[in-house]
Order: structure tokens, then C-alpha cells, then sequence
């Protein structure tokens, strides 16, 4: 009984081991694609990237975002833009 219980435990972990990995492996997916680009590409999506947020910011104001989650997207790219703008500028100099 005991060895059955403890295989189940370690199947459970294993699968939950699995899972962190397939979900560590979305999120890296973006900055890697960003870590493809160069830093003049980066500096433009930055730019677009801080517009969509202006225009964002407004239509939040007047009521007239449907889509309240961009926002959020929207402000975690321009972070992954700017750290890996930052992590070539060290690896640079």
C-alpha cells in the first residue's frame, strides 16, 4: 500500500514538474522573439508599443476600452523590450 501511495506522489510531482516547464516556455517565448531583433527594430516597437498605451489610456478614460486586458499586455512588453534593450547595451559595452 505504502509503494503505491509513493509512486502515485511521485507521478503527481512529476506532472506538476512538467507543467511548470510547458508554462515557463510560453512566457519566454516573447523575449526570446524580442532577443531577435536588433536594438533600432526593438526601439520601434517600443515606440508603437508606447502609442497603443497612450491610446489606450484615453479610451480607459472616456469608456470606451473594451478590451481592459490589453493595457496589461501592453505594459509587460514595453518591460521585456527595455530589459532586453538593457541586457544588449551591458553585453555591448
Amino acid at each position: 500500500m505504502a509503494e503505491k501511495r509513493n509512486k502515485a506522489k511521485a507521478d503527481s510531482k512529476a506532472k506538476s514538474k512538467a507543467k511548470q516547464a510547458a508554462a515557463s516556455a510560453k512566457v519566454s517565448s516573447k523575449a526570446d522573439e524580442f532577443r531577435t531583433r536588433s536594438a533600432d527594430e526593438l526601439a520601434d516597437q517600443l515606440s508603437k508599443l508606447k502609442k497603443e498605451q497612450f491610446n489606450l489610456r484615453f479610451q480607459r478614460a472616456n469608456g470606451q476600452l473594451e478590451k481592459t486586458s490589453r493595457i496589461r499586455v501592453v505594459r509587460k512588453d514595453i518591460a521585456r523590450i527595455r530589459t532586453i534593450l538593457t541586457e544588449q547595451r551591458r553585453k555591448a559595452g
